[in-house]
Parts: structure tokens; sequence; C-alpha cells
């Protein structure tokens, strides 16, 4: 595909890489509410030296959009101009190094805490409550069962939009509530946890608590992009959405969850615009009933057929 105004294809307009770019992406195929557009192009870096020798030669008009596992995306039925990035094999190791949890921004949060629990590191076992990956919990400072990323974050490591390294701290990062003041257009790449030695089994119990907990709370066999609006403050998103009569609301194949009405699902044919239009739908329904804002933990990109929409935490 072309970029408004150039009718040289994308794909011949961008560096040479190592990695993989693949024209027109189905988006839908890698979200877990397996709705939305295609990709222009996807590219898959082979490693961090690869993805930012991209961004210094890539054109500087060219939108960048990066995902994870799209565990807590919904990509609009239009899909996304530019490249999207994602970061595959090479970004999922993980492993302890002097006493520390190292792991690529490609890791599965669950996978840190697994490998964590195997050498006996206690602390992390949050993270198997948390779908998604390091990458996307760095983004929005993700958090579960009383702690954040920020609460075990030593240091990350990531790639601002002109290829340039940076590895930074957490007082750097400006991290509170689901929220991450560095500049979005950085990649993070990796990350280093704080560890601490507990028992193997104690923690192995701590994690197998946590998924038992969320299997009874949350619909976690749906597809879902789990929770859909950030807590307000001295509230819950969910009983401000209970209250206003949202639990089970629908709209065409997109449902507030019974089982946990934070939670909104595809029911099995709904388009990311039943499930934008139903999000904002109970925004304003909780706004009319109780004066709370609910704000979008679900991160919304992309564009709406027939006109571009990009999106915004609003």
């Amino acid at each position: 595909m072309s970029t408004p105004g150039h009718h040289t294809p994308l794909i011949d307009r961008l560096p040479k890489v190592r990695g993989k770019l693949r024209e027109g992406a189905q988006l839908s195929n890698v979200t877990w509410f397996q709705v939305g557009g295609p990709a222009d192009v996807l590219f898959r870096p082979a490693d961090e030296a690869d993805l930012a020798d991209f961004l210094k030669g890539k054109p500087d008009d060219l939108p960048v959009t990066v995902i994870g596992v799209g565990s807590n995306l919904l990509v609009r039925d239009g899909g996304i101009r530019g490249v999207v990035i994602r970061l595959g094999r090479p970004f999922t190791d993980v492993e302890v190094i002097d006493g520390a949890v190292h792991a690529g921004a490609g890791a599965l949060d669950l996978h840190v805490a697994q490998t964590a629990q195997m050498n006996a590191i206690a602390g992390l076992e949050f993270l198997s409550g948390i779908p998604g990956t390091i990458g996307g919990a760095l983004r929005m400072n993700a958090g579960a069962y009383g702690t954040e990323i920020k609460d075990v974050l030593v240091s990350a490591t990531a790639i601002d939009s002109k290829g340039d390294i940076h590895t930074v701290i957490p007082d750097e990062m400006d991290m509170s509530y689901r929220h991450c003041g560095l500049p979005e257009d950085w990649i993070f790449t990796s990350a280093v946890l704080r560890a601490t030695s507990g028992d193997p089994g104690d923690i192995a119990k701590r994690m197998a608590e946590i998924q038992e907990a969320r299997a009874e709370s949350q619909p976690i066999k749906s597809r879902t992009g789990g929770s859909t609006f950030a807590n307000p403050e001295h509230s819950r998103a969910w009983e401000v959405i209970d209250a206003a009569g949202c639990r089970g609301l629908t709209i065409g194949g997109a449902q507030m969850s019974q089982q946990h009405c934070n939670f909104m699902i595809n029911t099995g044919d709904a388009t990311a615009l039943d499930l934008e239009l139903l999000g904002d739908e109970v925004r304003k329904r909780v706004k009319q009933h109780c004066g709370v804002e609910l704000r979008w933990e679900i991160r919304r990109i992309g564009e709406r057929l027939g006109h571009s929409i990009i999106g915004k935490d609003a």
C-alpha cells in the first residue's frame, strides 16, 4: 500500500531489514478480541539492533505503531496505516542474572512469573495474573493483586523514534496508576526486574491462587481485552458500571460481561466498531448516573472504516 501523497508502494520506501516485512497483514489474527483491519505493513525485527536501524532509516513521515500480543488492544475495522511493529521471538528471552530477572519486552508476563518461580524468586507472582507482555506492562504500568510493574522495576531499555537506545530507571519514567510518562514513540525492548529470594513451593501456591481467582472472577475463556476501563479515584470501575445498569449491556456482537462487567467481550461476530460503541455507551451511562468519567484502559488504535480516528485515551 502507499501512504497519502506517495505513489511508491510503502514497502519499497522502507529500509532494508534482517527481520520480516509483510504487506496487508490481518491484525484480527493477533488480537485477543479477534477483530480489526489490516496493517499496511507488519514488521517483525530480528533483534534490537535491527529495530534500531529500521527506526534510524525509516522515512520521517512514516506512521509507526507498536503492538504486543494484542491482549489489551482494540484495532479498528479500517486497520492501521504505516508500519506496525510486533516484537516476536527474538524479544521473548527471560533469564536470571546476578539475582535479577532480565526479560525481553515480548516475553509473556506469565512466562516471567514462571521463570522467577523456577529460580526461587519471589515478588513477581502478580505477573501471572496479567495477560500480555512485559513491553505492554511497562507502557501502561500494569498491575494486579496489589503490585504494579513500577514496584519491581530496576531499569528498562527503550528505543526512541530516531533509533537511539536508552536505559532508564523508574524515577525517570513518571510511572503512576496505569500510566508511563515516557514518549509514546519510544519502544521498550527489555526490562530488569527486582528479585527477592523465596520458597518455590510458596511462590507456586501464590500463583495458583491468582490463577484460580482470575478464573472465578473474569471471563478468561472469552474473546476479551482484559479490563476495559481504569479504576476511577475512590471507586472501582466495575462497581460504577454495575450501578449504571451496564452489566450484560450489548451492542451488536459486543457485550459487557455478566461475570465481570468491566470486561468487554466479543460474543462471536462483533466488529471493532461494536466494541468501541459499547464502551462509549457505558462511559456515557456511568457519567449520567454518578458523574464519574471512566478512562479507557484498552488501547484503541487505527481507523474506522471510511474515515480516520486515531485512538486516544479519552
